[in-house]
C-alpha cells in the first residue's frame, strides 16, 4: 500500500488540478503556463482539445527524458502527463464562469496549485518544460527555475499576442498564486523554529534547555564582529509553542542575550517528524 500510495496521489493531484483548469482558468478564458498554456492556446484558437494536444506535445519530451534520466524517473511522469490529459477531458463540462476574472484566476491558482502541489510532492510532475529544464540544466548548468519561468514568460507574452493583454496579466495572477500554493502544499506551514541564542551565559541557557525542555543544542564558535570576543553561539530547534517559553527561559537567564528565530520545514530527528 505504501508503495503505491504516491502513484494514487499523483492521480488525485492531476484531478484536483484539471478540475481548477476547467473550472476556472478555461471557464474563465484565462491561460496557464508551460505547455498546458500553450494547449489552451491551440483550445481558444484551433479547438483542438486540451488533454489531447497536451499529450501529443509530451510525448517527444517523455521520449527524451527516458532517454536522459532513465525508467525509474519517467515513469511518475508519465503518470502525471497521461492523467492529466485524461481528466481535462472528464473534467471539460465543470466550467464555471466568474462575474470577476480576478476571481477567477484566485481560484484557479488555488485549485491547480493544489493540484500540482500533491503531485510534485509525490515525486511526480506533469512533463513538458520541467523535463525540458531538467535536460538544459544537465548540458549547460543552468538553474531549473530560470528556464521554468523563462518558459511562462514565453506561454504568456504567447498568450498577450495571440488573445490579448488582458487575459494574459490575468494569467500571470493565476500563475503567482500557484505557485506559492504549490510551495504551501510541498512545504507545509512551518511547524517548527530554528533559534541561534548568543549570550555570555551560553553554557546555562544550554543547559536549561535540556533539562526543562527536553531540546537538544549544537553550540557553534564565534566572534564579535566589533570586540573581537569569541563567542559560544546555542543552536537549537523547538515547535510552535515552544517559542514563548524558549524566550522566556533565555530573558530570565540573560535580558541582554541576543536571539534569531528562522522558521524551519522538514526537520527530522528526535522529537520531530521521521
Amino acid at each position: 500500500m505504501k508503495r503505491s500510495l504516491p502513484y494514487l496521489l499523483i492521480v488525485l493531484g492531476s484531478f484536483i488540478y484539471s478540475i481548477g483548469l476547467n473550472a476556472f482558468i478555461v471557464g474563465n478564458q484565462l491561460a496557464e503556463g508551460g505547455f498546458v498554456g500553450l494547449s489552451i492556446v491551440l483550445l481558444y484558437k484551433m479547438s483542438i482539445p486540451i488533454g489531447a494536444s497536451f499529450l501529443i506535445l509530451n510525448i517527444p519530451v517523455l521520449i527524451l527524458g527516458w532517454h536522459f534520466f532513465g525508467r525509474k524517473f519517467i515513469i511518475k511522469t508519465m503518470l502525471g502527463v497521461v492523467a492529466v490529459s485524461i481528466f481535462t477531458v472528464l473534467t471539460q463540462h465543470l466550467a464555471e464562469p466568474v462575474h470577476d476574472r480576478l476571481l477567477a484566476a484566485l481560484y484557479g491558482g488555488v485549485i491547480c496549485g493544489a493540484g500540482l502541489g500533491i503531485i510534485f510532492r509525490s515525486g511526480g510532475t506533469t512533463g513538458g518544460v520541467d523535463i525540458l529544464a531538467r535536460i538544459v540544466r544537465h548540458f549547460f548548468n543552468h538553474s531549473m527555475g530560470r528556464i521554468m519561468f523563462a518558459s511562462d514568460v514565453v506561454v504568456i507574452s504567447l498568450v498577450a499576442l495571440v488573445i490579448n493583454m488582458e487575459t494574459a496579466m490575468y494569467s500571470l495572477v493565476a500563475l503567482f498564486v500557484s505557485s506559492r500554493v504549490i510551495d504551501f502544499v510541498i512545504e507545509g506551514i512551518s511547524a517548527s523554529r530554528a533559534a541561534m541564542i548568543i549570550s555570555d551565559h551560553w553554557n546555562e541557557i544550554a543547559d536549561r534547555i535540556h533539562t526543562e525542555m527536553g531540546r537538544g543544542t549544537t553550540l557553534f564558535y564565534g566572534q564579535g564582529g566589533y570586540t573581537g570576543e569569541a563567542k559560544q553561539i546555542v543552536y537549537c530547534v523547538v515547535s510552535r509553542d515552544e517559542v514563548v517559553r524558549l524566550q522566556q527561559l533565555v530573558h530570565e537567564i540573560d535580558d541582554r542575550a541576543f536571539v534569531v528565530l528562522n522558521d524551519v520545514n522538514d526537520v527530522l530527528g528526535e522529537g520531530f517528524t521521521r
